[in-house]
């Protein structure tokens, strides 16, 4: 029995969420709708017969209190005058009926001598059956008790009452269904209204599936309610998405283009080589492939570490409660700048680098939360970019700025216009300056910068390039957060590991 009727809640259960949801909606709202009429339908009903009752008996006991004043006053005939359609019956203290209204019956009282003595104490009215009495069905009667210690009943039929009733029941039978089917109907339609906007924006995200283009096109409702909040986040995640592909592509069709010059000229000299094995120059034939060999591992690995640092700042992005993939430790900027400086001591131009800092002893000079294989390679992608284009000297300085570390890598070089600035970062950016090549194709692929902003980010700061103080030139501006010297003693710092490619632990 049990397992049956589980059975049948379940079933129900699976019939009502497999529902629509403007069904569900316009089924709970009709469900509200028969109850509230239901009750309503009660209550009037209930309300109306205890108002029409209650008159009945304030007249009744009227007609009986003239009675009473005729008798306190000894002026009752034996013949009680009484109003058309009402039976008065006048019991005296031994419950003998003595007076009478001429329809009334004289043997039989309509109430027992102690039935009337309440009534007239609690000021309640008896239904009482008439046919025994020669009367209408239904009497509505009420007693009133006289100084002489006689009570008068009074009898009123209660077919009034009953009629007037049964008139308002036939209404309410009738009308309550019509307005509950007007009423569940409406509810249907403005339910339906309600979610077309959703139906559209629904229809729209099936065209764009259909097509595979993020497009942020769906229709936004004029009401200011959540649908249209819905429409607009839609909006601003498929604009996102749309960006995010393009992006994508152009990445995948620069990584391309850029992948097609080596292997061009891999597979170029390899053929020439097994097509004329004897006049060639194997040991050069060797260090050219090599060459475009690490042109290509390069290329590799700056996608790799840009793809790396992008999915962490996603992850970063969307983690709540501070939690976070990178691991953050205490390094001084200052030091690693020197370090990574000072393999520079062969290079064409010279490199310098400077602190505006101080710090007490066993104090790091210019702290900073972060990863330092990292930096090490934010910094060796400035100072090669800044070396290449260098007329004589290359300056790396490190400053603190209130709650901010300070790195600036500053060039002789001829510049780049302040147009282009911001342009300089984008992935496989290359400006006019920088596409006639050396020989040993030096210049890159175009991702240092790239690499050096999604590095400074990941670390929650900023980078920039802005004219050299003094022209002409280039300065590369770094901020990144500092948690300031107090916190950041040298003994808890661990030693500046050097980038490596491909080694993810150096990389934040």
């Amino acid at each position: 029995m049990v397992a049956g009727r589980t059975g049948r809640v379940r079933w129900l259960a699976r019939w009502w969420w497999r529902r629509g949801l403007r069904s569900r909606v316009t089924i709970t709202a009709a469900a509200g709708l028969l109850v509230a009429f239901a009750a309503f339908d009660l209550l009037l009903f209930n309300v109306l017969r205890v108002s029409l009752t209650r008159s009945l008996d304030d007249s009744t006991r009227q007609a009986a209190s003239g009675v009473v004043a005729l008798i306190d006053a000894h002026r009752l005939p034996a013949t009680v005058p009484v109003a058309p359609g009402v039976t008065v019956q006048v019991i005296d203290p031994s419950g003998r009926i003595t007076n009478v209204s001429p329809d009334a019956d004289r043997l039989v009282p309509m109430l027992t001598r102690s039935q009337a003595v309440s009534a007239a104490a609690d000021r309640t009215g008896w239904l009482l059956d008439g046919p025994p009495f020669d009367m209408p069905a239904l009497l509505r009667v009420d007693a009133v008790r006289a100084s002489d210690g006689s009570v008068v009943i009074a009898a009123v039929p209660y077919n009034s009452v009953s009629d007037s009733l049964t008139v308002v029941a036939r209404g309410l039978l009738v009308g309550t269904p019509v307005l509950f089917a007007l009423f569940t109907w409406v509810t249907w339609l403005v339910v339906g209204s309600t979610l077309r906007p959703v139906g559209a924006l629904r229809r729209a995200a099936a065209r764009i599936t259909a097509t595979g283009v993020p497009r942020s096109n769906l229709p936004v409702p004029e009401a200011r309610d959540e649908v249209r909040e819905l429409a607009l986040t839609l909006n601003d995640m498929l604009s996102r998405l749309a960006a995010a592909q393009q992006r994508q592509r152009a990445l995948v069709s620069d990584t391309a283009h850029e992948l097609r010059s080596p292997i061009a000229s891999i597979r170029t000299q390899l053929e020439v080589a097994l097509d004329h094995p004897e006049l060639q120059d194997w040991a050069a034939t060797a260090r050219d492939v090599h060459t475009d060999t690490l042109r290509l591992a390069r290329l590799a690995e700056d996608l790799l570490l840009l793809a790396r640092l992008d999915e962490r700042s996603a992850t970063r992005g969307s983690a709540t409660g501070g939690g976070s993939r990178d691991r953050r430790v205490p390094v001084d900027l200052a030091a690693l700048t020197a370090e990574v400086a000072a393999r520079y001591a062969t290079a064409a131009v010279r490199v310098t680098a400077t602190v505006q800092a101080t710090a007490p002893e066993g104090v790091a000079q210019v702290p900073v939360l972060g990863n330092a294989g990292g930096l090490d390679r934010l910094l060796v992608n400035l100072i090669d970019n800044a070396v290449r284009f260098a007329a004589s000297r290359v300056t790396v300085a490190t400053r603190l700025d209130g709650g901010w570390a300070e790195l600036t890598v500053t060039d002789d070089g001829p510049g780049i216009p302040e147009a282009d600035l911001e342009r300089a970062f984008g992935r496989f950016a290359r400006l006019d300056c920088a596409r006639s090549r050396d020989a040993d194709d030096s210049a890159g692929a175009g991702l240092g910068l790239a690499i050096v902003r999604a590095t400074a980010e990941a670390h929650g700061g900023t980078a920039h390039l802005e004219a050299a103080p003094v022209p002409p030139g280039l300065r590369a501006v770094i901020r990144l957060p500092s948690p300031g010297e107090s916190a950041m003693p040298l003994g808890a710092m661990p030693p500046h590991a050097k980038w490596r490619a491909g080694d993810d632990k150096n990389v934040i």
